[in-house]
């Protein structure tokens, strides 16, 4: 026997916009299945910032291999890579995102606010529309 869940009701100043519930997970198809996505510049961002593509998926909580692929992938889908990895061993690898990197996650994060902005002015638009 289901127990009954109790609904409130909210106000009509209490329910966000749909401007304010709209949030794009934008991901780009670069060809031959490769995405570029959200997950990816995260993946970027933890390598910049721990120096490491181990580090980074620690901090990812992935596993090092799954974050070895990703990266992989990403230096597939342009002309130059976007992390450059050395290879471990006493001292330890490291890896470092290349100025094309920097530039793509740059780019991925102006296309993501454009893309936001332009949902938040359509969805605007359409409640304009309603309410005259």
């Amino acid at each position: 026997m289901r127990a009954k869940t109790q609904t409130t009701k909210r106000s009509a100043s209490e329910v966000p916009s749909a401007e304010a519930r709209a949030t794009p997970r934008l991901r780009i198809k670069m060809g031959d299945g490769l995405i570029l996505g959200p997950g990816k510049i995260d993946l970027l961002d933890a390598i910049v910032r721990t120096g490491s593509i181990s580090a980074a998926a620690r901090e990812m909580d992935m596993s090092y291999r799954r974050a070895w692929l990703l990266v992989d992938e990403m230096n597939q889908m342009f002309d130059g890579p976007l992390v450059a990895a050395a290879p471990g061993g006493v001292r330890g690898g490291g890896a470092e995102v290349t100025p094309l990197g920097e530039a793509v996650a740059a780019a991925y994060r102006r296309i993501v606010k454009r893309t936001q902005a332009a949902i938040g002015e359509e969805l605007s638009r359409i409640a304009k529309d309603k309410s005259s």
